[in-house]
């Protein structure tokens, strides 16, 4: 049931300038960025996106999404953690019946205006949504921005809330070496947990969690 893909496969590669980051972070700014407000997005690089804006590179995910799911127009989709909306503006424009779920206050009122009234305010721990609800639910490095026994829990509620069991796809920070552990330690700000792929695996059993996975592993920037 359970497989290991990455449906994130055609975004653009992400430059990490590991060493700058290493350099600025302190609980301060880590303090900052936890608060996933306008510092967090729009603000400086230091504190996170450095600037979060739409710019269609979700589309040929949402392809691969919709095949992967076997999705038709009309599919109830939900995008847990989806900040400004824009994974669910283009699911919503492919016909989809798109939601997302997100934290931040902040996102959802600069949300895209297209999926106005489709985002709602809270956490992954509780979703605030009837047992079934969606033919697929996304979650996309949000889970590991929890304590583990979180992790878990919000895993356990994705699992509830899809159709089928196994209706869902959760992308999580991970490592495969010593090497790349430390390279995520210096590079992340919000993530509370991570670990080895066999780590997630046994949270993922923990919590009955069934749906398909992959990891974000952070690699330096090239110059």
């Amino acid at each position: 049931m359970m497989e290991e893909i990455c449906l994130t496969a055609k975004l653009p590669k992400p430059s990490h300038p590991v060493a700058a980051r290493r350099a600025t972070k302190t609980p301060e700014i880590v303090a900052v960025a936890k608060q996933f407000g306008r510092e967090y997005f729009d603000g400086a690089r230091e504190h996170g996106y450095g600037g979060y804006h739409y710019d269609g590179r979700w589309m040929p995910v949402v392809d691969d999404i919709i095949d992967h799911f076997d999705l038709k127009p009309g599919d109830r989709v939900l995008d847990v953690g989806c900040a400004k909306g824009f994974l669910v503006k283009d699911m919503h424009w492919t016909g989809l019946d798109a939601y997302g779920l997100d934290i931040s206050d902040y996102a959802l009122r600069h949300c895209h205006p297209d999926i106005v009234g489709r985002l709602h305010l809270g956490n992954a721990i509780n979703l605030p949504f009837p047992s079934g609800s969606f033919h697929a639910v996304i979650c996309i490095n949000t889970v590991h921005n929890l304590p583990r026994d979180l992790c878990i829990q919000a895993l356990s509620e994705i699992e509830r809330v899809s159709v089928y069991p196994g209706g869902s796809f959760v992308q999580v920070g991970a490592y495969c070496s010593p090497e790349e552990k430390q390279l995520l330690t210096d590079w992340a700000l919000t993530a509370e947990t991570h670990g080895y792929p066999e780590e997630w695996r046994q949270m993922f059993k923990e919590a009955g969690y069934r749906g398909d996975y992959w990891w974000t592993i952070t690699t330096p920037a090239i110059s």
